[in-house]
């Protein structure tokens, strides 16, 4: 077949139809595409050299489209005609009239290579073929087929028929009219596309592999254990899943083949594998596929996790801990309020002390305001908000910290006033009574210090809003009492509140992990990879995640987030870790985000 039979894709008029799509790999990826397809009306053509796959791709495709008709998506008939649709074979030859042909076999590139080269010699000149790879490059997939214009990346994500994020990746070399084309079948699909250039990982991969990398990385130092990290990212961001929970679902394999591929582009050392992962996965502890990974299954295939030597015994939290009947928290905003809220409901007696007794009568206020908001939505009855309103006594000065239990502080993040309350704490609290930080940046330890008992100091990291949000960091320096650990552990369980364990170093768990991703994020847009809108939509639809990094950042306050990152950046000295110049500028230029109306986005005046 000679150059001159070769349609020149880059001036067609218009985008070809692709009625019949063949997928070549007929995994758990391929099989989601294939019912994608044959559900939105194309004839697909299902390749696997393995029969025993492709006859489970039939019957994967009967159970699904049996349960839609029980749900009733699909009727009987439509089931009938989208298995109709859905033929399968073990030779690529059977390609020959497809329009579109989407690639799904593992992530090797030779063997890519080998599927593209055979499909040059089988396809019609004007078909595209696209590769289903997240880490491998597309670029080079093109350039060593014979017709690259018609090569590019289609990425979906798993599971295929639930997701809705597509990435469409093109080369330099590929054709505009392909990326239309597919980009349109993308859309008939009732999928989101988002366009983006060839780099290892895209946009969803490109920042969710790096998170997944150094949750792996922080569990192997044993800085946390894998169920507290898994909690934390899920209590504390409301990810749909834990970083290493994720990892077993898609592969500590393929998650150290993505991760090599993203750090031999950008030598970035955020993205250098954990050697967790090469240990794992050459243990052939490869996640939920193997039946082990950082958690053990029931079975290879199962995601029902069963317990094992990591597993956390069963214990009484307040064994060894201290009586805590009376709470003092110091400060008068919104962290303050919210946690005397949480004591007050769990049934303790507080003490909300501000610089002035109006200001703790303001705070006071405020949680009158929250605790009706929820007598109105049925949450709690008017009795117990009385209750809690009554446990709650305002006060102009710590001094009426005389007689608590616990000591909360949740005063501005600046170490010079922490440490000054923890000295005045010190001065006015009884013996034995624990003195808690609510800090989320700043080392426990130099609170601590400042006072004479740095044995009875811990930090207690709550979440905003604290009276919904679940989680709390329980961080203990290196000189914090056993009891005092276990107390707080046992006032957590008591204020339904899920305590996890971590030690005294920048981040903790959640913010470690968070906020290199949201900095990874604004870096993509700084290199012009992709836009605000893209990066948000394709976290929240790839990934699951409640918001975008934009979207969150501008929420969070981008000084709030910048502080964090110089935080972290002068703690582990990782030149991966160095704050944006974009967020640098943005900050200088007073864009907080919400709070002044004008962030990564703009917003509308109150």
């Amino acid at each position: 077949m000679g150059p001159q039979s070769t349609p020149d894709l880059s001036t067609q008029a218009s985008s070809p139809s692709l009625s019949t799509v063949a997928v070549v790999g007929l995994g758990t990826m391929g099989t989601g595409i294939a019912e994608v397809l044959t559900r939105a009306g194309r004839e697909v053509i299902g390749i696997d050299t393995d029969e025993a796959a492709a006859r489970r791709a039939v019957s994967a495709l009967e159970t699904a489209t049996a349960r839609a008709v029980q749900r009733e998506r699909l009727t009987e008939r439509e089931r009938q005609d989208a298995l109709a649709r859905f033929r399968t074979f073990t030779d690529l030859q059977a390609a020959a009239d497809a329009d579109l042909v989407i690639e799904v076999v593992p992530e090797d590139y030779e063997l890519k290579r080998q599927v593209f080269a055979a499909l040059d010699a089988v396809v019609r000149p004007d078909t595209i073929l696209a590769t289903g790879t997240n880490a491998l490059s597309v670029t080079r997939l093109a350039a060593d087929s014979q017709r690259p214009e018609r090569v590019l990346g289609v990425h979906f994500f798993n599971p295929a028929p639930a997701m809705k994020l597509v990435e469409v990746v093109s080369s330099v070399l590929t054709a505009p009219t392909a990326v239309t084309a597919v980009t349109e079948l993308a859309r008939d699909l009732g999928k989101d596309p988002i366009a983006v250039g060839d780099r290892p990982g895209f946009v969803a991969d490109g920042l969710l592999f790096g998170y997944l990398n150094q949750a792996a990385a922080m569990y192997e130092s044993k800085y946390a254990t894998r169920e507290d990290i898994d909690a934390a990212m899920k209590l504390g961001c409301g990810l749909p899943m834990g970083p290493l929970a994720l990892l077993d679902l898609i592969g500590v394999d393929t998650a150290r083949t993505v991760l090599e591929a993203m750090y031999a582009e950008s030598r970035d050392r955020l993205h250098a594998p954990a050697p967790i992962l090469g240990q794992l996965a050459e243990a052939g502890l490869t996640g939920r596929k193997a039946g082990r990974g950082f958690y053990s299954y029931d079975a290879p295939g199962s995601a029902t996790v069963v317990p094992d030597a990591e597993s956390p015994a069963a214990a009484d939290e307040r064994a060894g801990g201290r009586t805590v009947s009376g709470v003092g928290v110091a400060g008068s905003g919104t962290m303050a309020s919210g946690i005397a809220e949480v004591f007050a409901k769990a049934g303790y007696k507080v003490v909300l002390a501000a610089r002035s007794l109006e200001k703790a009568e303001k705070a006071k206020a405020r949680i009158t305001k929250s605790l009706g908001r929820s007598v109105d939505k049925g949450r709690m009855t008017a009795e117990a908000r009385d209750a809690a309103l009554a446990a709650i006594t305002p006060a102009g000065s710590l001094d009426a910290f005389a007689d608590v239990d616990l000591a909360v502080e949740a005063v501005a993040e600046d170490l010079a006033v922490k440490q000054e309350l923890f000295r005045t704490l010190d001065k006015v609290c009884k013996p034995g009574a624990v003195l808690a930080t609510t800090t989320s940046s700043l080392p426990v330890v130099a609170c601590a210090r400042a006072t004479s008992r740095p044995q009875d100091v811990i930090g207690m990291h709550f979440f905003n809003p604290a009276p919904a949000m679940k989680l709390v960091e329980v961080v203990r320096t290196v000189l914090t009492a056993d009891d005092v650990h276990a107390t707080v552990r046992a006032v957590c369980a008591k204020v339904r509140k899920h305590p996890v364990d971590c030690g005294d170093r920048a981040g903790f768990i959640v913010n470690a992990l968070l906020f290199p991703y949201l900095n990874n994020a604004i870096k993509m847009v700084e290199e012009h990879y992709a836009t605000l809108d893209d990066i948000d939509a394709a976290m929240k639809l790839g990934g699951g995640y409640p918001m975008g990094p934009f979207e969150l950042l501008d929420v969070v306050g981008l000084d709030v987030s910048l502080a964090i990152e110089k935080v972290l950046h002068a703690e582990f000295r990782d030149p991966g870790l160095a704050p944006s110049p974009l967020l640098e500028h943005l900050v200088a230029a007073g864009c907080l985000g919400r709070k002044t109306g004008r962030g990564f986005r703009e917003y509308a005046r109150r």
